[in-house]
């Protein structure tokens, strides 16, 4: 029958490719075999229509039924043998992984030699990691040698901090309290990433803002990208770099706790600045280092921690003023030289101003720091003493509280280099195990 052919042939269309002809002819056979089958039965039926009309309908629809019952299994079969051997394509199916922000394991990229390599998170993620390779080779370590006491053949050991280098002829970025009150007779040292050291001079320096540029004998040096603070935004994440406790290229993350806490909420007289707060750990030693983003700029110059988690820096927009008065000095004292001013006489102490929540924090550890008097509402803490300074001579200890300086109130660090810019003793009141002491200092030229 023409439409039994025209059916198969359509079927038979549908499924044909080039590895599966066998199944196309399988499929055209039978469907001759059921016109056939089909032809013969309505044969039958004409015949048995000339001797009783009982019963036609239900001859018909046996042979509709068996009709279809042959394509479908027909038509099934072929489906099966076509697959049975093949396999689903992956990419179609995501399944789980649709719901990761990961790319799939099994994804392969183009590698080296032309051969495939997979994807490789630690690589693709690791933000931090490849803004710290930016800026981690303009990073120095700065260290303070009293070249007049020796021990055991070797220069004593002073202080030392962090900074990082802001032009390519060796000029150095860093705080001005990691250079400041020491003795004519110390050499500042700074050793580069690669391990090279160097001799420097300071070229300027500003107690007020904690800033200091430091001089080496290097030229082309790479400098780090000073970013803009006034962009900075609270949560974004930074890193300290830096060399607290003296462990050279450490990194810190955290984010920005506040993008402009003012100086007067820290306590500090006489600092007309907002600092940026981090709660990126920063240390001793971290003092003068960079705080970068994630695009490696610096943003700030780590200065001074309150206590775990709250620690401060120098927005860099404020440093970039400092670097241009500096820059415009030197080019003036070129024109018109002035006879340099006397330096600061050496007391020999680290020390930490004391703001409320660090007083706070030192009642709270108990130990002697507990038996601080409740009136004690500001000074300044030593940190350390330098064997055989002035003040270790004097009998000062680290802990001490200095309260005051020849009957004056000390409320930050910059009252006692205030008061080491004049002659004579000083006679400080400190506190030590809850008791107040007078202790006679005698600073060196």
């Amino acid at each position: 029958m023409p439409f039994m052919r025209r059916f198969g042939s359509v079927i038979a269309q549908s499924w044909a490719t080039k590895h599966q002809k066998h199944q196309v002819a399988s499929l055209q056979s039978l469907c001759r075999n059921a016109s056939h089958t089909v032809s013969a039965a309505k044969d039958y039926q004409k015949e048995n229509d000339r001797n009783s009309n009982h019963g036609s309908s239900y001859t018909r629809t046996a042979l509709g039924l068996g009709a279809g019952l042959i394509l479908g299994a027909t038509a099934k079969t072929l489906y099966d043998e076509r697959t049975k051997d093949k396999e689903f394509p992956k990419g179609i199916l995501p399944a789980v992984q649709a719901s990761s922000p990961l790319p799939p394991e099994d994804v392969s990229v183009p590698g080296n030699g032309g051969t495939s390599a997979f994807f490789k998170k630690r690589d693709m993620y690791n933000f931090v990691a490849d803004a710290v390779e930016k800026a981690s080779c303009g990073v120095v370590f700065i260290s303070i040698h009293d070249t007049r006491r020796h021990i055991i053949r070797q220069y004593q050991h002073l202080s030392n901090g962090s900074g990082f280098i802001v032009s390519d002829d060796g000029l150095i970025l860093t705080n001005a309290h990691v250079v400041s009150n020491f003795p004519k007779s110390v050499e500042i040292k700074v050793r580069l990433i690669d391990g090279k050291e160097y001799s420097a001079v300071i070229e300027e320096i500003d107690t007020a803002s904690d800033l200091a540029l430091l001089r080496i004998n290097c030229t082309g040096l790479t400098p780090l990208k000073l970013g803009n603070s006034s962009g900075v935004r609270p949560g974004e994440f930074v890193a300290a770099l830096g060399c607290p406790l003296s462990l050279s290229n450490s990194v810190t993350l955290g984010v920005v706790s506040s993008a402009d806490r003012g100086s007067v909420e820290l306590g500090l007289r006489g600092r007309d600045m907002q600092y940026i707060q981090t709660d990126a750990a920063i240390t001793f030693g971290n003092s003068g280092g960079p705080l970068i983003n994630l695009d490696g700029e610096v943003i700030g110059i780590n200065s001074m921690t309150v206590t775990s988690g709250i620690s401060f820096a120098i927005p860099v927009d404020h440093a970039k003023e400092f670097m241009k008065k500096a820059e415009k000095k030197r080019v003036d004292l070129a024109k018109y030289p002035k006879p340099s001013a006397s330096q600061r006489r050496y007391l020999g102490v680290t020390m930490l101003t004391l703001t409320k929540s660090i007083l706070q924090e030192l009642q709270s550890r108990g130990g002697p720091m507990s038996s601080i008097p409740s009136d004690i509402t500001q000074g300044v803490f030593i940190w350390k003493v330098v064997v055989g300074s002035p003040a270790y001579q004097s009998g000062l200890v680290p802990g001490d509280i200095i309260t005051q300086i020849n009957n004056e109130p000390v409320a930050s660090s910059r009252d006692v280099y205030r008061s080491l810019e004049h002659k004579g003793d000083l006679v400080m009141v400190v506190v030590r195990n809850g008791q107040r002491y007078k202790v006679i200092v005698s600073p060196e030229e």
